[in-house]
């Protein structure tokens, strides 16, 4: 006893090494320490030493972002009544940090359940504004001009999300039970957002015609203030070879903001960063008799957020057994979504040009899938499944954007989906189990009417359709070693082409539909995921068990993508390497190494004429390496590395007709954005009793984020009002933790 009063009056360091030398306590080993529950509690505290904004990126979610010191607390409490077959369960995790969450269960196993469940989760934004804002963070921020950058004041966005949750069940005889589940969750906050315009000739009319005062880029945060309301009820019913279960899920969405309107100075900086007057346009109340209006009015329009909207669905779900090697599988749904938030009470009066008072959005979506699986015989089975989905967009189509004499109404998004898969397998000679199969999706896609305008696009598909020939083969080399190989190859085509634009000197004219000659055209835009595709893959698996102590699993991925849209311009191709590796070894019965690497690569090919023409490649690697083991029977240690880095690089080249500045641009290319993150961890867990432990935990972080779209070699992006945004491109965070443990 004395040994131990000593070691507790000493630090958690000194104790750790002093116990490495005691000697191991009997273990309770009878039979009913097994079978009872075990409770414990943790309390401690962390500390995060330095300056905040050197751990924005790793203290942007786990709450150890702002305070230096925190408080760990968990709970978890776990009671079972042997007489009655009660059990409470209360368990908590991270209950003195804002990433806490808590849950509540009793219950009495085969007849009801009754569960409460909380939580918050706060992210606090990586990079700080710099500005002179009045609001920010409200519906009617001020935007103020700051004499020169870096002279305002910081702010710190921060996004909060609180939940609360009940669920339960209840059993009715052996064949029947009802579930039901409710979860109310609300966002609040501010996030960074922006708005930015290069103001049309036929817009900006008049005296805003010159490029300096067409052009602008202003800080707008979003005001946040969300809620979102889940509902899930269903009856599951059980027999000897049906499981079946209906119910209905509803979701609930609305926000107590509509718009966010700024008020703009009448001087802001041009494109060059010079300081130039807003003139407003001609007219009265700043309106020009033609339509026009001024840079400083668009800028300043009220901006729509997220509308209010709910959805409502029914389903029936389960499986059916036909025999002991025959099983089916079956789902049908139907969802009523909706969106009629009245453009009043968003704060639109004034709009859309046409008179209406809310969207009236509505999408109906059916849903029918059907499986069956069946082990024909010992060597052989086969695998079977359907689905089918439609979604119809009934939303009323109107005009919504006025520019001048320039109109825009909405589209529907009205859609059909068909999927097939077949799939047989057969254990060859030499215990070869080969599988093949064979995939078709159908996308059916409701096209805009002949007087709508696409921004961007030359065409459209109204259907496409995709085959997939997929095949595997998996064997046991040996008692040590199960290795699989899998190819895939598939087609993707479609219908014709629906014009989008006129191109009279090919006589296409919008709303018709043409072949892939008759509409092609060098530098037209057409969507890469409805353009012709060959896609082929390769993956290599092995699971090697070379002794009783070590494991190792390796993975191997490859897979090319050629697109061919009736155009030079987009997607051309793409590729996916990725190769894996995980290992454990068991050194002796106390310690255990372990071990995970992976390398991978994308790229892709995408020409932008007349623009650029880039090769973008992204590559990441991840590594770690830990072990965990007893130095004696009371002290238990652990420490491991990990590194996760990734890198994109962008390949730009000049194409025919370019201008003399994009040429210039793509001979300078663009900086590789890099991101890594490494860490250095330590943990020794010293038992003093049976019922009591200390902890000890450490950890050192370092990670890197350089990037040129919010600033690049030290120069930070700038608003238009001389607002920065910044982040520290080199981070370092520590953090201690020391904690005391009890069991009960």
């Amino acid at each position: 006893m004395r040994t131990r009063q000593r070691l507790l009056s000493k630090t958690l360091i000194a104790m750790a090494v002093l116990a490495a030398f005691a000697p191991a306590r009997a273990q309770e080993s009878d039979a009913a320490s097994l079978g009872r529950p075990e409770s414990s509690a943790r309390l401690g505290v962390g500390i995060t030493p330095g300056n905040e904004r050197d751990r924005t990126i790793f203290g942007q979610y786990n709450g150890l972002r702002e305070d230096r010191t925190h408080l760990l607390l968990d709970v978890d409490y776990v009671k079972r009544n042997d007489q009655t077959g009660l059990w409470t369960i209360v368990r908590g995790r991270n209950l003195g940090l804002e990433s806490r969450d808590a849950t509540a269960t009793v219950q009495k196993q085969g007849d009801w359940r009754i569960n409460l469940e909380a939580g918050e989760l706060v992210h606090h934004e990586i990079r700080t504004v710099n500005t002179g804002m009045l609001g920010a963070g409200s519906t009617s921020p001020t935007i103020v001009r700051l004499t020169a950058p870096g002279t305002g004041s910081d702010l710190d966005f921060n996004l909060k999300r609180k939940m609360f949750g009940v669920s339960g069940d209840k059993w009715f005889g052996s064949n029947f039970q009802f579930e039901a589940n409710f979860k109310n969750e609300d966002k609040t906050g501010t996030r960074m957002w922006g708005r930015g315009y290069d103001c049309a000739a036929y817009v900006c009319t008049t005296t805003q015609n010159a490029t300096s005062q067409r052009w602008a880029l202003i800080p707008v945060p979003e005001p946040v203030n969300f809620n979102m309301k889940q509902v899930d009820a269903r009856l599951n019913f059980t027999t000897g070879k049906l499981l079946l279960s209906a119910g209905y899920y509803g979701s609930f969405f609305t926000n107590s903001y509509g718009n966010v309107a700024p008020t703009v100075p009448p001087a802001l900086n041009g494109p060059t960063g010079v300081l130039t007057t807003l003139n407003p346009a001609a007219g009265a109340a700043g309106n020009n008799p033609a339509g026009g209006t001024s840079l400083q009015n668009v800028l300043q329009l009220p901006i729509a957020l997220y509308p209010d909207n709910q959805a409502h669905q029914l389903y029936a779900q389960g499986n059916y057994a036909w025999t002991q090697r025959t099983r089916s599988t079956f789902k049908l749904s139907y969802t009523h979504a909706t969106q009629n938030e009245d453009f009043g009470q968003m704060g639109f009066t004034g709009a859309p040009a046409v008179t209406r008072t809310n969207l009236g959005g509505v999408l109906d979506t059916k849903l029918l899938q059907f499986g069956t699986t069946s082990r024909v015989t010992d060597k052989f089975n086969l695998l079977g499944n359907i689905r089918y989905e439609k979604r119809d967009d009934k939303t009323p189509i109107d005009v919504y954007n006025v520019e001048n004499t320039a109109r825009w109404n909405n589209a529907h998004m009205s859609s059909e989906k068909l999927g097939v898969r077949l799939e047989a397998g057969y254990l060859l000679p030499y215990d070869v189990r080969a599988t093949g199969g064979i995939d078709f999706d159908r996308l059916n896609k409701e096209l805009p009417g002949s007087d709508v305008t696409v921004a961007g696009l030359s065409g459209l598909r109204g259907s496409t359709h995709e085959v997939t020939y997929r095949g595997e083969l998996r064997r046991s080399v040996s008692e040590t070693l199960l290795g699989s190989i899998g190819l895939s190859h598939s087609v993707r085509q479609g219908s014709n082409w629906y014009s989008l634009s006129n191109v009279p000197a090919q006589g296409v004219t919008i709303g018709n539909t043409y072949s892939y000659n008759q509409i092609y055209q060098r530098t037209a835009t057409f969507p890469y995921d409805v353009a012709d595709r060959q896609r082929n893959k390769l993956k290599l698996t092995a699971d090697w068990l070379p002794m009783e102590r070590l494991s190792v699993q390796f993975v191997g991925e490859t897979a090319r993508d050629y697109y061919d849209p009736p155009s030079q311009n987009g997607l051309r191709y793409g590729q996916m390497n990725l190769l894996t590796v995980d290992a454990a070894y068991s050194l002796t019965e106390r310690w255990r190494l372990t071990a995970y690497g992976s390398v991978g690569d994308q790229s892709f090919g995408e020409h932008d004429r007349p623009n650029y023409v880039a090769d973008v490649k992204n590559s990441t690697t991840a590594w770690g390496v830990g072990t965990v083991g007893k130095l004696s029977g009371v002290l238990e240690v652990g420490a491991n590395v990990t590194r996760t880095s990734d890198t994109t690089k962008y390949s730009l080249s000049a194409d025919q007709g370019m201008s003399a500045s994009n040429v210039s641009q793509s001979a300078i290319g663009l900086p590789p954005v890099i991101f890594s993150d490494t860490r250095y961890g330590a943990y020794g867990k010293y038992s003093i009793s049976k019922q009591s432990d200390l902890r000890l935990d450490l950890l050192y972080v370092r990670t890197r984020l350089e990037e040129w779209a919010w600033g690049y070699g030290g120069v930070p992006f700038t608003f238009s009002d001389n607002t920065t945004v910044t982040l520290n491109p080199h981070q370092h965070a520590t953090f201690v933790g020391a904690s005391y443990i009890h069991k009960f």
